[in-house]
């Protein structure tokens, strides 16, 4: 197969493809998008292009990024990404090697996640019943929080959630999450109460919208942008203000860590590891793994920080 004629055509051409045989997310079709953009900046700089570029340049390239003080996580990404392009271009016979193949890449740092106590996030779910302009937005905010921490949904998951998943009061949800892959997650009882009063401020919200000529909408938390529903910019922003408004250091909450929070706390409590992969979506049971690890370093922070021996040693030190 001819090669495109344009370096603004192979990317394309790859992320479209990427999109229909892979159902890549959008977020993920737009990091890789602007990875190549720069690759493909780089590239032409230096008087070459995607079907030029061999090994070197592409080691080239990733040098330049560091000496930019690019992360070695941005970096990993971006090598991921020049790597699917060119195992892509190999396979439909643009090229006739892929000179990317050998390349092995800085590696991501390991670091652990963020996590909440308990004693956090019963303060942040307490700033969600007080906190908004009105007590529709006060009820939402608290529907938003409790589903959250019950489910450990991501929160793209949560913020476009169809209104027709949360009819009946039910004890799951379903729940379409990366790659089109469906999973269902239980409710706790204060989620199901808090959807439940959720649902009745919006249904009658619905109601005087149609009334006046508008439409219906689809999701559980409509919004009048283009999305139709509640945005994860708006929602992270949300969560920092009740962050704020709950006495939790802003610093350490985003919508992702209540997700963290909802795994380290099941995995407290005697959840099993399999268990926990399913109820986040996670494909690989390693990745769920590092949760065991920030159980680990929580433990040791407790007996650090309270047990008599502890407190000893460190006064011995002094």
């Amino acid at each position: 197969m001819t090669a495109p004629a344009t370096q603004d055509l192979w990317i394309s051409t790859f992320l479209e493809a990427q999109a229909a045989e892979l159902g890549a997310a959008t977020n993920t079709l737009l990091a890789y998008g602007r990875d190549l953009k720069d690759f493909s900046s780089w590239l032409e700089r230096h008087k070459s292009g995607f079907a030029e570029a061999d090994r070197d340049q592409i080691e080239g390239y990733l040098i330049d990024c560091d000496a930019q003080g690019l992360s070695r996580s941005t970096r990993a990404r971006r090598l991921s990404a020049i790597k699917q392009l060119y195992r892509f271009a190999f396979e439909e016979g643009w090229r006739d090697t892929n000179p990317a193949i050998q390349i092995k890449g800085p590696g991501r740092q390991k670091r652990l996640p963020k996590t909440l106590d308990v004693v956090e996030v019963d303060r942040l779910l307490d700033a969600a019943r007080q906190t908004g302009r009105s007590t529709a937005d006060k009820i939402r905010n608290t529907c938003l929080m409790e589903v959250l921490y019950a489910t450990g949904m991501r929160v793209t998951e949560l913020v476009s959630l169809p209104v027709s998943s949360a009819r009946g009061d039910p004890r799951m949800l379903l729940v379409l999450g990366k790659g089109g892959k469906e999973r269902m997650v239980p409710l706790s009882p204060p989620a199901r109460d808090a959807l439940a009063a959720w649902l009745k401020v919006r249904d009658e919200a619905e109601e005087a919208t149609v009334s006046k000529g508008g439409q219906r909408s689809r999701f559980l938390f409509p919004s009048r942008g283009k999305s139709g529903h509640l945005t994860r910019h708006r929602f992270f922003l949300l969560v920092k203000e009740l962050a704020v408004h709950g006495g939790v250091s802003p610093e350490k909450v985003t919508p992702h860590t209540l997700r963290h929070a909802f795994a380290t706390h099941l995995l407290a409590n005697g959840a099993d590891l399999r268990s926990i992969q399913t109820l986040l979506g996670h494909a690989d049971v390693a990745t769920t793994e590092i949760y065991t690890h920030v159980l680990d370093e929580r433990l040791s922070e407790l007996v650090i920080q309270h047990h008599p021996l502890a407190k000893d040693d460190e006064k011995n030190k002094g």
